[in-house]
């Protein structure tokens, strides 16, 4: 079959850092594991990050990639959600062999049913996001998805333009939070403003004065999906007591977690969606569960598909041009790719 892999960690600029190669086979199943026929992928940063720390040669080639829709093959004998000709959607398990090639075995808890309204690409732009803003949101935070349970209380997103700011943008407004999205460009100004943000600030400029502005002294939470650091000091003024903060981007050193952290006692409340993949936690089937809400969302129409760019078929070409573009900082939504 056809896939895209990496022996080396190479700069992008190297034709050598992604290879088109072909696979003798997808690897090995377990007894809950699809085989589905990838008909599409998007790319985040998570590629590039495992790109680089590749260790050494890998042989035989590495494949990455952990978006993916596409329609299940066969199943393993313990599967009992889905069955062949099924269209699903997932993010996968980093441990695993991912999903830039034609054929992937994955975990039926980590799957869903592929919204019916879109297409394979808009699909593929929305599991890795979409579980990381859900997880954060509504497990990770003390936080409710139901029932308007926010109204009057609001939200600041740092990065609202990229993947998890667009999708956690649209989730707490559902959920009733008056949501800031931060940008600095008039394009991705624009695109937080339709994935559904009330107001948008320049996170290049003083945070405090553009929200004093728009008539707001302190924010109930915070999710800094930019940079940890740098937005550290300016959070713990801004939120307010008993407030969250989320975060998905790990320092580059130690944060400072006294004050004012401590004396208004803000929750600081991590994320990383391969968690529970990666430690077989108890309760990964809560994936599943969430992409069939997520599906169920879409397709009433009270949420949209964050796909932004596509960049042609699944090739080592156009997922090199992919890293590329997410290295070079500044997308927008999210890059897809479909189709061998």
């Amino acid at each position: 079959m056809k896939a895209v892999g990496l022996t080396h960690a190479l700069p992008i600029d190297d034709p050598d850092s992604l290879q088109d190669i072909e696979i003798v086979d997808p690897g090995n199943p377990q007894a809950a594991d699809l085989l589905v026929r990838i008909q599409a992928v998007s790319v985040n940063p998570v590629d590039t990050k495992q790109r680089v720390s590749q260790k050494g040669e890998n042989v035989p080639a590495r494949v990455l990639g952990y978006d993916a829709s596409g329609i299940v093959e066969a199943v393993g004998p313990d599967v009992i959600a889905f069955a062949p000709g099924d269209e699903v959607y997932y993010a996968g398990d980093v441990t695993r062999p991912g999903s830039n090639a034609q054929w992937q075995w994955v975990d039926e808890r980590l799957v869903g049913r592929k919204p019916t309204t879109l297409d394979f690409a808009e699909a593929a732009a929305l599991p890795l996001t979409a579980l990381t803003a859900w997880e954060l949101l509504f497990q990770r935070m003390p936080l409710h998805f139901d029932g308007r349970r926010h109204v009057g209380q609001t939200l600041l997103v740092i990065g609202g333009a990229g993947g998890v700011g667009s999708i956690a943008t649209q989730l707490a407004r559902h959920a009733g939070f008056t949501v800031i999205a931060t940008a600095s460009r008039d394009a991705s100004a624009e695109w937080c403003r339709r994935m559904g943000a009330d107001h948008v600030i320049d996170h290049h400029q003083p945070l405090p004065a553009q929200l004093l502005a728009l008539g707001v002294g302190q924010v109930d939470v915070v999710l800094n999906l930019a940079d940890t650091d740098r937005y550290w000091d300016v959070i713990g003024e801004l939120l307010a007591p008993q407030g969250h903060v989320g975060l998905i981007v790990e320092p580059r050193g130690a944060l400072r977690i006294g004050d004012p952290y401590k004396a208004k006692c803000i929750g600081i409340h991590w994320e990383f969606m391969f968690a529970r993949a990666r430690f077989r936690t108890p309760d990964m089937i809560e994936q599943h569960r969430i992409l069939s809400r997520v599906a169920s969302l879409v397709d009433a129409g009270e949420l949209r598909s964050t796909a932004h760019t596509s960049l042609g078929t699944i090739t080592a070409a156009n997922l090199r041009e992919a890293h590329r573009l997410l290295e070079g900082g500044g997308v927008i939504g999210k890059l897809v790719l479909s189709g061998w």
